[in-house]
């Protein structure tokens, strides 16, 4: 009902601004906001309405009257349809932009704080970059095919992809073969994701794996045709009937993954459903910047919360006296002692522990750091912050994955601490997405 008494007749706007999720923002005569997918700043747009709510409407842009000189045709066939990518349409240089306005605003808007400096944005290669992800499945029984994609810009579809610009070569070049793998299998409509992760390559197969979520049990022909797409493809193959602990590899027989990070010469080895950064390349010009902003020297001890499997650890150890790691997720802290022990570090001491609470009588806590480094998922460190004995450390570098909860953070340092937010800049993790890492450094008044 709501639908039919929404106006939907295509009317032109003037777009001014750009959301945190990549549309455009315009004003209705009214004044009220009004978010558009598919504009940019500058244009002018046919738009037609889809959604109202209290505070903003929303639109798609049907045509484009007046294009924005940023304005560049999208790279994927796919693009407006499926809903990994939102910025394709804009030039490479000007997505940085966008995203360093993002932090500014909500350093200023929510921790009311500004940098000293502004660091230049950190980037790698635009295109082909995504080694880590997950692909949903959907057999849709009316067009007897299956398909294999993310999912559109509407989650309650999944995109139908023929090829992906953003994921590793590798792993794009085999998308429809996923598909048609999938729809020649008995358990095709029981099978509703594919997760991929890729290492460096090894003997027995080129470093990638793929996880095959099943909901029912796979009969023995279907178990062969993932056995046979595997070794074709030289891809290790993993099934997972239940949850995590539930995944296991059906090619190789025990397939090690792994990368390197030969600046600091460390192999992490990881399991398939592991976090690692998403991005190889971008990932260790992060960790240089990391170092160089703690300026880490040979008689530091180093404090890293959320370290995971250890990919800013392990490199600190090479550089510091002692480093200390803790995580909550305790399957991470034992890969993280794994690859300490692999690589030969002493120095590196891992610690499983739930950072949003009370952790003031935990061991690590009570030891002296000289510098602290900061990895939060997109909640923040506001919890931990408020229990460390922050007078102790002489220099704080946060990486983020959220600007908002980073701004939250960087102002409660700042304003309830006494720090000094003396650098701070974008890291472009996730090119042709909206989505904005960054990196800050927070120095002793």
């Amino acid at each position: 009902m709501a639908r039919k008494r929404l106006d939907q007749t295509p009317f032109e706007v003037d777009v001014l601004n750009l959301t945190h999720d990549g549309r455009g923002v315009a004003r209705l005569p009214d004044g009220k906001a009004l978010f558009v997918t598919g504009a940019l700043p500058g244009e002018q747009v046919v738009a037609q309405r889809f959604a109202r709510s209290r505070s903003f409407d929303e639109a798609v842009t049907l045509e484009v009257l007046r294009a924005s000189e940023h304005r560049i045709t999208p790279r994927c066939p796919h693009f407006g349809t499926c809903g990994g990518c939102v910025l394709q349409h804009l030039d490479a240089e000007q997505q940085i932009i966008a995203k360093d306005r993002v932090l500014r605003e909500n350093f200023e808007r929510i921790g009311h704080v500004t940098p000293k400096r502004w660091m230049a944005p950190l980037v790698d290669h635009a295109w082909g970059y995504r080694r880590k992800g997950r692909f949903s499945v959907k057999r849709v029984e009316k067009k007897d095919k299956t398909l294999v994609g993310f999912r559109e810009r509407d989650p309650r579809f999944v995109a139908e992809l023929q090829e992906c610009h953003t994921v590793i070569p590798p792993i794009a070049a085999i998308i429809p073969a996923l598909a048609q793998l999938i729809d020649g299998m008995d358990a095709r409509s029981t099978l509703p994701q594919i997760e991929f992760i890729a290492g460096d390559p090894r003997p027995e197969f080129d470093g990638i794996a793929l996880v095959f979520r099943h909901l029912q049990p796979l009969i023995e022909a279907d178990v062969a045709a993932l056995l046979a797409f595997g070794q074709q493809h030289r891809m290790a193959i993993f099934l997972q009937p239940g949850g995590n602990d539930s995944v296991h590899a059906l090619w190789p027989e025990a397939p090690e993954l792994s990368f390197r990070l030969e600046d600091w010469d460390i192999e992490l080895k990881f399991r398939p459903l592991d976090f690692i950064q998403v991005n190889a390349g971008l990932n260790r010009t992060m960790i240089a910047r990391t170092l160089e902003l703690l300026d880490v020297q040979p008689d530091d001890r180093v404090l890293d919360l959320f370290c995971g499997l250890g990919n800013f650890t392990l490199p600190l150890a090479r550089r510091v006296r002692e480093v200390v790691g803790v995580e909550g997720e305790g399957g991470l802290v034992a890969r993280a002692k794994e690859n300490a022990a692999h690589n030969g570090l002493a120095n590196a001491q891992f610690h499983a522990a739930d950072l949003t609470q009370d952790q003031r009588s935990a061991s690590w806590m009570r030891q002296g750091f000289d510098k602290l480094l900061l990895d939060p998922p997109r909640s923040g460190a506001i919890d931990v912050l408020r229990q460390l004995p922050l007078e102790r450390f002489k220099r704080i570098v946060y990486v983020s994955c959220h600007p908002a909860s980073l701004a939250r953070d960087a102002g409660y340092l700042v304003n309830e601490r006494g720090w000094t937010l003396a650098d701070a800049g974008v890291m472009d993790m996730f090119p042709q997405t909206a989505h904005v890492e960054s990196i800050a450094l927070f120095e002793k008044r």
